[in-house]
């Protein structure tokens, strides 16, 4: 089931009813809450129920062991066991044909033809976004951040939460675990704060779905114009930033209705003025769960380049088996160091901590150029097909020359990716203000949804679901 599908919405009223008028007590709820999350889930695929299930089930026992542990070297050896179970799972999943290929597109620069066997298996939608929810609990426990909670059905519930389950964000299970244990009650501005998320992410999600349109036109067609081709770019940075982020204002929004309490996953991110800035801004979630469990971990006091390589590398790799997001990843490392690198030298400093208005303007426009560097490798169907979209955003002769009605679109486009952040800074500076007009709060939402739905392309997947 879509968000942003009629058949959602029904199914979202049906359990609202029994969620406020027959499932009263906590424990009743804990189990409506799992059953219909693993109904919700099973649409998509129900084989891969089990694999869910069993993902929570083994890493809550093993956080149970990891807490009774006699020593340190039992707890490792526990939770080497969970990492090697959870990443194992994701790789034989998701990176196994990737790996089989490589080997024989390599093998097959030494003139070896080998016709390497893959597996060929459908990537359960989700599985990235549960294994590191799942991982992070155990490795909380090892770490001694939280004490393992007795609770099995509550444990698999916050798993398996219907509104953020399949594309994010990543809960911490110190955050939402308590949640499961007392559910909470919701207040009636925080189902009108609900509402709101969920019909600016449904309008997100409806403006990203339109600019796939001229994205597609620079990415997937060859010998484009110059104007086209950063149409294009621009349109994708829309198109990403508006499909995701207005999943996530959907899955905060229906988990207020519960009264649940899920951290924000964007902040913003084109507003960012330096590449350090965009990834505390753009998929917060996954960015803090990188620095958090894997940059921290891998330690070394003067190893800031290495362990910053090294996290984004798979970071990239965590969005989906391929090289170009390999490079996407490994780009990214590189212009965080070099911001690192920059900021050190004397000549440098003064204008990264400068905040007047035109160094403030400088530093945006620099991030905002590498960010769309970096959507073309991540959005490109290879890295040839990159290189020749990074020539053609720089090639002011022969190309061919722009349609009648190119900048119309181009400015359609970028009014399209400004609307976005505009909205996005009117809810967070004046979200609480606007939901108390109720004169004028119910009528606006109304006729947005109502847009929406007239104009909306309620077939089209959101684009994190493939990871």
């Amino acid at each position: 089931m879509l968000f942003n599908t009629p058949i959602f919405f029904l199914f979202l009223i049906v359990f609202l009813l029994f969620y406020g008028f027959v499932f009263l007590r906590d424990k009743p709820r804990v189990y409506f809450i799992l059953v219909a999350s693993l109904v919700f889930y099973g649409t998509w695929n129900y084989r891969f129920i089990p694999l869910l299930v069993g993902s929570a089930i083994i890493d809550y026992f093993i956080a149970q062991a990891i807490q009774k542990a006699p020593n340190p070297s039992r707890k490792k050896f526990l939770l080497f066991l969970s990492v090697f179970m959870n990443m194992g799972i994701l790789a034989l999943f998701k990176y196994a044909d990737f790996l089989l290929l490589s080997v024989a597109d390599f093998l097959g620069l030494f003139g070896y033809q080998a016709n390497v066997p893959t597996l060929s298996w459908v990537l359960p939608v989700g599985i990235s976004f549960y294994t590191f929810q799942s991982l992070s609990y155990t490795i909380d426990v090892y770490r001694g951040d939280m004490q393992a909670r007795k609770g099995l059905a509550q444990f698999t519930a916050a798993l398996a939460f219907f509104p953020q389950l399949v594309a994010g964000p990543i809960l911490r299970a110190r955050h939402i675990l308590p949640q499961f244990h007392k559910i909470p009650t919701p207040t009636w501005n925080m189902v009108k704060l609900g509402f709101l998320l969920i019909t600016i992410g449904l309008l997100k999600k409806t403006i990203a779905d339109l600019l796939a349109a001229p994205a597609a036109t620079a990415f997937d067609t060859a010998g484009v114009s110059l104007m086209e081709t950063w149409t294009g770019v621009l349109a994708f940075a829309g198109q990403i930033y508006g499909d995701f982020s207005g999943y996530s204002d959907m899955a905060i929004g229906i988990a207020l209705l519960l009264g649940f309490q899920i951290p924000a996953n964007f902040r913003l991110p084109y507003f960012a003025v330096s590449p350090v800035d965009f990834w505390r801004r753009w998929h917060i979630s996954l960015s803090s769960w990188l620095r958090d469990y894997l940059y921290i971990s891998l330690g070394g006091k003067y190893a800031r380049t290495r362990n910053v390589m090294i996290t984004m590398l798979l970071g990239g790799l965590w969005h989906g088996a391929a090289w170009t997001f390999v490079a996407w990843g490994v780009f990214h490392g590189l212009i965080i160091i070099g911001t690192h690198y920059l900021g050190q030298q004397a000549i440098f400093a003064n204008f990264a901590n400068s905040h007047k208005k035109l160094a403030v303007f400088l530093k945006w426009a620099i991030t905002f150029y590498l960010v769309l560097l970096g959507w073309v490798l991540f959005r490109a169907v290879d890295l040839d097909s990159a290189w020749r979209i990074f020539l053609d955003m720089h090639t002011f002769v022969g190309l061919p020359d722009s349609g009648v009605n190119a900048l119309t679109i181009f400015l359609l486009t970028t009014g399209a990716l400004a609307f976005m952040h505009i909205v996005d800074l009117f809810v967070i500076r004046k979200g609480d203000a606007f939901i108390h007009k109720t004169w004028f709060f119910w009528p606006v939402l109304v006729l947005i949804q109502a847009v929406c739905l007239l104009i909306g392309e309620p077939s089209n997947a959101f684009i994190y679901f493939q990871f």
